[in-house]
């Protein structure tokens, strides 16, 4: 065995426990299938702008610890992400505020927006909620379900509200005052010049195999380490004896368009089925006032939602009942496991945002750390 730990996967799991690891004197080899690392969050340069190239990715968190940590790397440049939604041609701001209210209702005081909203609560008379659709009727009444969430979310899962379980949105954020902040988390940011830098400087030092995929030659790797920290599909790892996870994929269409300026801000949903896409993200929004951008010029990119099959890219864990009792029984074979962790989005079958993950990875190191000493 040449290494302490093969990883599998350069996703912010994996990078950030190789960082934690070679600080701590393990020897690590990172092997990913991409021929770049960072997974989802890695980033492009496209006509001198800095593109997400998997889509939006906002850093945000409560937790001082992680954000000391990704900060003690890379500098982060201050970011608020403030969408807005565009719905038959009117434009609407989220999460739900004062201004959604007054655009939608006209409505100038929290107790004017509050009696509306209840009323259609009370009108839509839903008191078990069944499926998505009276879940969120029963939550915000129906103008602001029909107007910004119902077409959006059928576009993004492929299927009915109707035949959406309830629990996927068991709370609506709701706020009475006009704060467009879509985050409540103490910390929110970017990575200065894109989320390259960060894993660049988690992996700094650390030997990485891109556009090398580890179920290609399985046995020839695992014997190469001590342990194995897999974050790639877990039924993928159990050859799919149990059948195939369900997950949502995203495609997007990105182009340069020869405009100082699209659409005013880095994310505008599209929440009507006018339109096939979810959402525009515009890239240079993203580090306002961090450097000198292109006048002439702007890159944009449309994502449309999709069911996953084998060879896409899997990005939302369809987390409904038959999925999750299917997962249950990979992670029963992954708890016997001896010497492989699984973490991350992927090998738990579960969304994560970004702090989260970083700090699932910190402290999975420090258990094993704890553990063996």
């Amino acid at each position: 065995m040449r290494y302490d730990y093969l990883i599998v996967g350069s996703g912010l799991f994996g990078a950030t426990f190789a960082h934690c690891a070679a600080k701590a004197g393990k020897a690590c080899l990172v092997l990913e299938k991409r021929a770049h690392t960072g997974g989802n969050v890695h980033c492009d340069n496209v006509s001198e702008i800095t593109v997400h190239t998997y889509g939006a990715h906002i850093f945000h968190t409560s937790n001082e610890e992680v954000w000391r940590f990704v900060n003690d790397l890379v500098p982060f440049v201050p970011f608020v992400n403030s969408p807005v939604a565009k719905c038959h041609g009117k434009l609407y701001n989220l999460p739900f505020n004062m201004n959604t209210f007054y655009q939608l209702w006209g409505c100038t005081s929290p107790q004017e927006a509050a009696d509306i909203i209840e009323r259609q609560r009370k009108d839509c008379a839903v008191r078990e909620p069944r499926n998505l659709e009276e879940q969120a009727l029963s939550l915000v009444g129906r103008d602001i379900y029909e107007t910004l969430i119902r077409d959006y979310t059928e576009k993004q899962w492929g299927r009915p509200c109707t035949e959406l379980p309830a629990f996927i949105i068991k709370r609506l954020p709701v706020r009475f005052t006009f704060d467009n902040n879509y985050f409540n988390d103490t910390f929110q940011g970017i990575p200065k010049g894109g989320y390259n830098h960060l894993v660049d400087a988690l992996l700094k030092g650390i030997q990485v195999q891109t556009c090398t995929d580890f179920f290609s030659d399985r046995e020839k790797w695992q014997n190469m380490a001590g342990t194995v920290v897999y974050t790639g599909m877990i039924d993928e790892f159990y050859g799919f004896r149990f059948g195939h996870l369900e997950w949502r994929s995203v495609r997007f269409e990105t182009e340069t368009v020869p405009t100082q300026n699209f659409q005013g801000v880095a994310v505008v949903n599209y929440t009507s089925h006018e339109q096939p896409f979810t959402r525009i993200i515009e890239h240079k929004h993203f580090e306002p006032g961090a450097g000198a951008f292109p006048l002439d010029k702007t890159v944009v990119s449309r994502e449309y939602s999709s069911g996953w099959k084998p060879g896409a890219e899997p990005f939302y864990p369809v987390n409904d009942e038959r999925n999750n009792a299917l997962y249950r029984k990979y992670e029963a074979l992954a708890e016997k496991e001896p010497h492989v962790i699984f973490g991350g989005r992927l090998a738990e079958y579960r969304y994560y945002d970004m702090d989260d993950v970083v700090e699932r990875s910190l402290a999975c190191f420090k258990n094993i750390k704890s553990a063996r000493s």
